[in-house]
């Protein structure tokens, strides 16, 4: 099991990239950029490439409507250059509020999209010449309104002709599809004990129809990682989160965090915390998170305790342990838990 961290996206770029590279020679193995509808993630992944010499970098994640598929292509080829073969491309639909509301384009097709995008980039890696038409056609017809393009092949060559791709999912028609074309999967409010009944399902049927090529599906998952006697305490930090998906990333009906954390079996809870957060009662939104949640999805309390956490998520199938180190030192925290691994 490798170990990453999530690079806080809300906060200053360039002091949490600092961090991030000065927890390389503790033991980090990889470090995952957000974007959201803030900074964008490639600028800050092209400094931490300069920053760092081993740390594997990824993109969790580049939504598959606002670039195109060669953009995106060619985005992954930079920063693997950069980095000496470091890159992770982590994809993902993201949803209809960031699709519609940010980068004003319509949420269509997001399975259609997703698998074009990996089938595109990989072609593009390779160099093939692209002659591609789908719902991104390569180069625009003449009945589309094109007048001057032809079929291109990308004009530098990448460093490596695969580079990782990750899908982040979690509708059962999502999680399937990446189980069959992904490298590795980025879940969201991952709870391991619970991970196999709502995921079980179509990541078997994915996985049957999967490339042996691929080699097995990676997954990436994990939470707040705290030690101590009163580490557990850290837990609560995870209830603005938890609230910000489960109740505010997205109208009624219409967020996929929300139904998951239905499928969990937090019906009545999950339509609490929506309800409040969007009438803007934030802090009651968090208030309204289960214990057992914020628990489940964490890794905090003594040593003891933490491996038993770090050992659900293994059994559960993750292979890159995901965490956001909480203390005052946390190159020592993710020190211990590497040599757990």
């Amino acid at each position: 099991m490798e170990l990453s961290m999530m690079l806080d996206y809300a906060g200053d770029p360039r002091s949490a990239a600092d961090e991030a590279a000065a927890l390389e020679s503790a033991g980090l193995d990889a470090v995952w950029v957000a974007e959201a509808w803030g900074f964008d993630s490639p600028t800050i992944m092209g400094y931490l490439a300069a920053r760092t010499e081993r740390l594997k970098i990824g993109s969790a994640i580049l939504n598959v409507y606002s670039r195109t598929p060669g953009l995106i292509a060619q985005t992954a080829a930079g920063l693997d250059a950069l980095s000496g073969g470091r890159a992770m491309l982590g994809l993902g639909a993201s949803g209809p509020q960031v699709v519609e509301g940010w980068h004003g384009k319509p949420y269509d097709k997001p399975l259609g999209r997703t698998r074009e995008t990996v089938e595109l980039c990989r072609r593009i890696w390779r160099r093939e010449t692209i002659d591609h038409h789908g719902i991104t056609d390569m180069p625009l017809p003449p009945d589309k309104g094109g007048r001057h393009g032809k079929p291109l092949k990308i004009l530098t060559r990448p460093v490596r002709d695969e580079i990782p791709v990750y899908v982040a999912s979690l509708g059962p028609a999502n999680v399937r599809l990446t189980a069959e074309i992904a490298d590795g999967w980025l879940p969201t409010l991952f709870i391991p004990e619970k991970a196999g009944d709502v995921w079980g399902a179509p990541l078997a049927e994915g996985a049957a129809e999967r490339s042996p090529e691929l080699g097995p599906l990676q997954t990436v998952a994990g939470g707040l990682l705290a030690i101590g006697a009163d580490a557990a305490a850290v837990r609560d930090l995870a209830r603005p989160q938890i609230a910000l998906y489960v109740g505010g990333m997205g109208a009624v009906g219409k967020n996929f965090y929300n139904d998951l954390a239905v499928a969990y079996g937090y019906e009545e809870e999950a339509r609490r915390i929506q309800e409040l957060y969007l009438s803007g009662r934030k802090r009651d939104a968090a208030a309204a998170v289960p214990d057992e949640f914020c628990e489940l999805m964490t890794l905090c309390g003594p040593e003891g305790y933490v491996r038993e956490r770090v050992e659900a998520f293994r059994e559960a199938g993750v292979t890159m342990l995901n965490v956001t180190p909480v203390g005052p030192e946390p190159a020592s925290l993710i020190e211990t838990v590497k040599n757990w691994l």
